[in-house]
């Protein structure tokens, strides 16, 4: 591939106060990666040095972009807001340090829009620390959605290898979930899951929906939302043209996934596939804003405050989401250039 042909992606480090420059610095340390990609660095020379430390190896970059594309470094493009005069406090939520992942990633965002990044990968953020900055959404995905313009159907997939995941209802509180459980919902987040696995390169998805109620329903003895609203969308999906089947039972349908049966399981509520898709994989986990303009990935685990400093943080989950966001940034480039 051309370096013209390689995909810009946008990197921000998370919160300064977790693992996420470690795990930047880790990722971007190995040349296969900065091969792969242009990478495009929302940060500063402070937050670079610290990473590098807590990763035992340097994280390389330059801030001359003719040498960027010359040898293929990552491009520090500097960072969204003046960092404080004191330095962000490790190992806890803090106001500055939720500002800070904020400012970077509005400017990680400003750069999808123009089009001079085709992908945006950001290393773990802490909600409290989001919050305490003065983030009023639920959390990054409607965060996302309000900064970009959105409107249409969004919701957070969840990525191990072989298998991905899409939710109807997300971070709301239990109460709320049978409210978001419409026809139309159950759709649009099919539609998004097959859209999404067909990008990243799957040419027909075959795709499982999880019933909301314990034995999907028993023939509506333990509700009827399978009846009146998941099967009717089911077959609105397959009438489409899609591989989908369902609704199944929550407690067996990861097990079908496990032996190969499905590419991607449509769940009805957060948890229902985020306890299955963690005790599969947590290691190698990947979140994706799908939905979105621009694909927005990151490892699905958090801050891992307990681990800040040890050098011990696993980039597994890093390196998956940053695989991801080149596959399809890449073709989103090649795209708009034919």
């Amino acid at each position: 591939m051309t370096a013209a042909a390689l995909p810009r992606i946008a990197v921000t480090l998370g919160d300064p106060a977790g693992i996420g420059p470690e795990l930047v610095a880790k990722l971007l340390s190995d040349p296969a990666n900065t091969a792969a990609a242009r990478v495009l660095l929302i940060s500063d020379e402070r937050e670079l040095a610290e990473a590098g430390e807590d990763a035992g190896t340097p994280l390389p970059y330059t801030t001359d972009a003719a040498k960027a594309e010359a040898e293929g470094l990552p491009l520090l493009l500097g960072e969204g807001a003046s960092r404080p005069a004191a330095p962000f406090e490790r190992k806890a939520a803090t106001a500055a340090g939720g500002r800070w992942a904020l400012d970077n990633l509005e400017v990680a965002l400003g750069l999808a829009k123009s089009q001079e990044a085709d992908a945006i990968l950001f290393a773990p953020l802490n909600k409290s620390s989001l919050h305490l900055a003065g983030l009023s959404e639920n959390d990054e995905l409607r965060w996302f959605e309000v900064e970009l313009g959105v409107e249409d159907f969004t919701s957070e997939l969840n990525v191990l290898p072989g298998l991905w995941t899409a939710r109807v209802t997300s971070h709301v509180s239990v109460a709320e979930v049978d409210a978001g459980i419409t026809r139309e919902r159950v759709v649009a987040a099919g539609r998004l899951l097959d859209e999404v696995l067909r990008e990243s390169g799957l040419e027909r998805p075959r795709i499982g929906v999880c019933a909301l109620n314990p034995h999907a329903g028993e023939s509506g003895r333990f509700g009827r939302h399978e009846i009146d609203i998941i099967a009717p969308a089911v077959t609105d999906l397959a009438d489409a043209g899609l591989d989908v089947k369902g609704p199944f039972p929550s407690d067996t349908i990861f097990l079908r996934a496990r032996a190969g049966e499905f590419d991607g399981i449509l769940t009805m509520y957060h948890d229902q596939g985020q306890i299955a898709m963690k005790l599969m994989g947590f290691d190698g986990g990947v979140t994706i804003a799908g939905g979105l303009p621009v694909p927005i990935c990151t490892p699905a685990h958090g801050t891992a405050f307990d681990l800040v400093g040890q050098g011990a943080a696993n980039t597994g989950s890093i390196q998956n989401a940053f695989d991801i966001a080149v596959r399809i940034g890449a073709q989103r480039r090649a795209a708009r250039q034919r």
